[in-house]
């Protein structure tokens, strides 16, 4: 084969390589190159995997982002506001309430230093305060420091009107808030030491004050009363509460573990204290009328009485005294019908204390004079009757000052009916009298629930009215307005509108005095002389219906009244109302008293009798306090009575 051609070499291929390696059938594995070789292993690719956790923890950290985005900076507000909820506490400050002084400055309403016991329900919630039985053990710590019932507590703790305020007990002295106060450290002392829950982190206090009357039931009446939260309830609490209420303030501290933080400011606005008022009366007198007349009152067994003292230059009121009375300072033990005041709010018809207006109309017109002559009869027709006096007589030939010394009701008829040409023009002049002395109009007083009195226009005056009012029947008065009568006679026909505040002294101390109250002209000072030389008849005369009334040294000038009494149950007559109404010294006056015993069922109902001794017991204290000088000369002495045949 000489051929120079290359020689090709023969392929052979490999076996195929098992998919699974393993050892060959039939041979054993061994060490060395003699044996088969182990399989590779080869590593999977890890980006996948990296890529993977790279967009979870980028998911995970935009979420916080988006959250602490939304918490600072969408609900920042919010969350600070939550926070501040539990920080931070505002509380009220409750204004000092003013004080009312008598016309010397001695208090007859004051207020003392209490507390409202108060609690923040929210903190009481589970969430908050850490335990789900907060208000039950909070009820149980301060239902025997204050009084309360358990139960009732744990409700307003649970189931509050508001839900950040709630009142657990009112006007708690400041013994009992100091006692809280100490539970409350000794309860956050262990809490800090991981010994318990402080059940009263929640409890809180509103300094307010509470009303006293030192004095009690004097003058109650006209002092009126305080509600339980603070408002006046009536008399001159009511009147003037605005005034004496002042304007609550309020304070935010912040605070921890129900105690205040001493280290951070807090945001206060004061209170504005109340006005203080002082008043015309005077306490030792007006202590003097409410004795005087309970014990007139409870020895009569009447229903009720009056008296009232009036200073007859200025209007002001000295006492206005009521019984029964009432002590302000428990209003549970008071019945409803001795609150108030009735002295202003009872109305009755004033008998024969009403004639002194008659005689004053008939004085002023001309009509007659002190010594006209009037023959009274047993009984006088008129109109569908026959007028009488209170008792059966002979004919009486009295002048004019005897009429109303001997209070005839039919000489007081006679005198009217002069007053005008017939009996529709008399009585036309005689209201137009009744009105000037303030009869049917309110006395100026401005006091809750005052009446102003009954009287009718004279034309709607029936057949009975057009005789009796002239003697007080028929038309109805309250006391103060009965007692402006007399003061105005003694001021020398000059009505002065009755007053009770004398001045106010403001937050700042100052004292501002009372307007000067109004005046008008009722009767010349002639006429008011005249009147009042008759009205010492009344006292002094030996025929006169008021000698009871007699103080040595003084000239007394004053009038009996005794009355036919509406009962306001039924609005039929039903027993008698008694009174005395004057002033004195007659000749230089300086005090006005009246007095008016309703219903008396014991003894005597004339008013000479009931209300005489009255008048005489106060007036003779008023005087002797007011150091009111003795009369230096002797009562007038007018005549009472004439001889038919002279």
């Amino acid at each position: 084969m000489g051929s120079n051609e290359p020689r090709r070499v023969r392929r052979v291929p490999r076996p195929a390589r098992s998919a699974r390696p393993g050892p060959r059938p039939g041979s054993r594995p061994g060490p060395g190159r003699g044996g088969d070789r182990p399989a590779l292993l080869r590593l999977g690719d890890h980006r996948p995997r990296l890529r993977f956790i790279s967009v979870g923890l980028t998911f995970v950290l935009l979420v916080f982002v988006l959250r602490l985005l939304q918490v600072q900076a969408v609900d920042a507000n919010s969350y600070a506001q939550q926070a501040n909820l539990n920080r931070y506490i505002t509380a009220p400050i409750a204004a000092e309430r003013g004080s009312v002084t008598d016309r010397t400055g001695r208090e007859l309403a004051t207020t003392v230093d209490t507390y409202d016991i108060t609690a923040d329900p929210y903190l009481f919630k589970p969430a908050q305060a850490g335990v789900p039985d907060a208000p039950d053990r909070a009820a149980e710590l301060l239902a025997p420091i204050l009084g309360e019932d358990r139960a009732e507590l744990r409700e307003k703790l649970t189931n509050p009107p508001a839900p950040r305020f709630v009142v657990l007990a009112r006007k708690q002295t400041p013994q009992t808030w100091r006692q809280i106060q100490d539970l409350k450290s000794t309860l956050a002392d262990k809490q800090g030491k991981d010994e318990g829950h402080n059940a009263l982190a929640g409890v809180y206090s509103e300094p307010g004050s509470k009303r006293v009357y030192p004095n009690k039931e004097l003058a109650a009446g006209v002092l009126g009363f305080v509600t339980g939260d603070g408002a006046g309830g009536g008399g001159l609490e009511a009147q003037f509460d605005k005034q004496l209420a002042g304007k609550d303030g309020k304070i935010t501290y912040a605070q921890s573990a129900g105690r205040r933080v001493p280290t951070v400011g807090a945001d206060e606005q004061p209170a504005t204290p109340g006005t203080s008022i002082e008043l015309t009366l005077d306490r030792d007198i007006q202590w003097a009328a409410q004795q005087a007349i309970t014990d007139q009152v409870k020895k009569s067994k009447a229903d009720r009485g009056y008296v009232v003292v009036q200073d007859t230059r200025t209007g002001e009121l000295l006492a206005l005294a009521n019984s029964p009375g009432y002590d302000p300072n428990d209003l549970s033990t008071a019945s409803g019908a001795a609150l108030g005041n009735p002295a202003l709010q009872d109305v009755y018809e004033p008998g024969s204390t009403a004639k002194l207006m008659t005689m004053a109309a008939v004085l002023e017109e001309g009509k007659a004079a002190p010594g006209t002559r009037v023959t009274v009869p047993n009984r006088l027709p008129r109109a569908d009757r026959a007028f009488a006096d209170d008792h059966d007589h002979a004919t009486y030939h009295l002048t004019l000052t005897g009429v109303l010394a001997k209070s005839s009701n039919i000489g007081t008829i006679l005198a009217a009916e002069r007053l005008g040409k017939n009996q529709s023009e008399a009585n036309k002049v005689l209201h137009r009298y009744l009105t000037r002395f303030g009869m049917g109009q309110r006395t100026g007083l401005g006091f809750p629930g005052e009446t102003r009195g009954l009287l009718a226009d004279p034309g709607d005056w029936n057949a009975s009215q057009q005789y009796t009012i002239p003697f007080g029947q028929g038309m109805s008065v309250n006391s103060v307005q009965a007692a402006s009568v007399y003061s105005t006679i003694a001021n020398g026909g000059l009505r002065t509108t009755p007053t009770l505040v004398r001045g106010t002294s403001g937050p700042d101390g100052r004292y501002t005095a009372a307007p000067k109250p109004d005046s008008e002209r009722v009767v010349s000072k002639k006429t008011a002389r005249t009147l009042s030389r008759m009205l010492e008849s009344v006292v002094h005369d030996e025929e006169g219906t008021g000698k009871v009334a007699e103080i040595p040294g003084y000239r007394v000038a004053g009038k009996t009244g005794t009355s036919n009494r509406v009962d306001p149950e039924t609005g039929s007559y039903r027993g008698y109302t008694s009174s005395f109404a004057g002033f004195a010294p007659a000749d230089a006056p300086r005090v006005t008293v009246y007095c008016a015993v309703q219903n008396p069922k014991r003894g005597s109902y004339f008013g000479s009798e009931v209300c005489g001794p009255v008048y005489q017991q106060v007036m003779k204290f008023a005087l002797k306090t007011l150091q009111a000088a003795p009369s230096g000369t002797k009562p007038a002495g007018l005549p009472t009575t004439f001889d038919p045949g002279d």
